[in-house]
């Protein structure tokens, strides 16, 4: 019998490490523009969505990417990433057809202590593959994170270096040196299928753990969606489903635009004529900033979209959902009332 495919997990501040491959483990990147292409899409849509990405490596027939969710789930950032990457490569190589895997990995990881092991398992497998020969050449190796955390190629703001740095240290070249060592340090690791499959294994430390909890009869929790501890995957679970309903509700319900505009409008006590009207009076402010996050997160619009509609920049409405996000948790406020 076949099992159903789970749903992704994602939720505001979550890590992911993200595979995608070829579809048959085809060839996705043929050449040098191929990869120039893939990294200026994967610029324009993490910055404009604010994602963070801490550690990425493009292989001949597959990728990775360490990236937290922004304000715009991980599922809208791939799909754009994808499709539209898709879509270039077929027309440069006169070709046509789906160019990816149905459906890529995305694991959700505990930061602690996994992140810092992402970005050395990522940033090594140019090396592990044989594209480059050894460490020094990885160093200026341009199509993975690796060279800009060691400035070596140009850094570029949608790559968030300061955040890997400053795990090895506080200033620039201590930092970077300790970094280094500790990427040097995991080459005779080899490959860590823990690191990107496993199931329970992986949530629960690795074979020698898993064998140490079984032999005191612990109890386990595993999904192979997650990388972390039994609290950690039992905590996302939660979180999960509590996301899921609320998603739920706000599909049956077809929420548009104009719900949320009347819902923020009605917990800020303003007209709704007023909502579409730029305004630096402090209650209207808060209450176009959570219709765009509202808007954003759980309608899935794209900034563009809602500055369109609000009559905001792409920048502007970035602003706006920071401070809704804010206003959202501080009071407790739900779109559904």
């Amino acid at each position: 019998m076949v099992m159903p495919r789970q749903s992704r997990i994602d939720a505001p501040g979550a890590l992911h490490h993200v595979i995608c491959r070829g579809i048959e483990r085809r060839n996705i990147f043929l050449n040098n523009t191929d990869r120039d292409d893939f990294v200026a899409r994967l610029s324009n849509i993490l910055s404009e969505t604010m994602t963070p990405c801490y550690a990425w490596a493009l292989m001949p027939n597959h990728f990775h990417l360490l990236l937290r969710t922004g304000f715009v789930g991980i599922t809208t950032v791939m799909r754009r990433l994808l499709t539209g990457y898709a879509i270039g490569f077929n027309r440069r190589h006169n070709r046509s057809g789906y160019l990816f895997q149905n459906r890529y990995k995305s694991i959700l990881c505990q930061d602690d202590p996994y992140m810092k092991e992402l970005v050395r398992y990522i940033h090594l497998n140019p090396l592990r593959a044989g594209i480059v020969p050894d460490l020094n050449k990885l160093d200026s190796y341009r199509y993975c994170g690796h060279s800009r955390i060691m400035g070596q190629t140009k850094e570029e703001h949608w790559q968030d270096t300061n955040t890997v740095l400053s795990m090895f240290g506080t200033g620039l070249e201590t930092a970077r040196m300790q970094y280094r060592q500790f990427v040097e340090k995991g080459i005779q690791q080899g490959r860590r299928p823990e690191l990107t499959g496993g199931g329970v294994i992986r949530s629960n430390g690795g074979w020698q753990e898993l064998k140490s909890r079984r032999r005191m009869q612990a109890h386990l929790k595993g999904d192979e969606r997650i990388l972390g501890d039994t609290d950690y995957v039992e905590s996302v679970l939660k979180l999960a489903r509590e996301h899921l309903a609320q998603k739920y509700l706000i599909r049956t319900k077809r929420y548009g635009f104009e719900h949320v505009l009347s819902r923020a409008a009605e917990v800020f006590d303003i007209p709704l004529e007023k909502m579409i009207q730029p305004s630096r009076v402090p209650s209207r402010v808060s209450a176009r900033s959570v219709a765009s996050y509202w808007a954003v997160r759980e309608l899935d619009m794209t900034g563009t979209e809602v500055g369109l509609k609000l009559g905001l920049s792409q920048s502007a409405v970035s602003r706006a959902v920071r401070r809704g996000e804010q206003l959202v948790i501080r009071y407790g406020l739900k779109l559904n009332g």
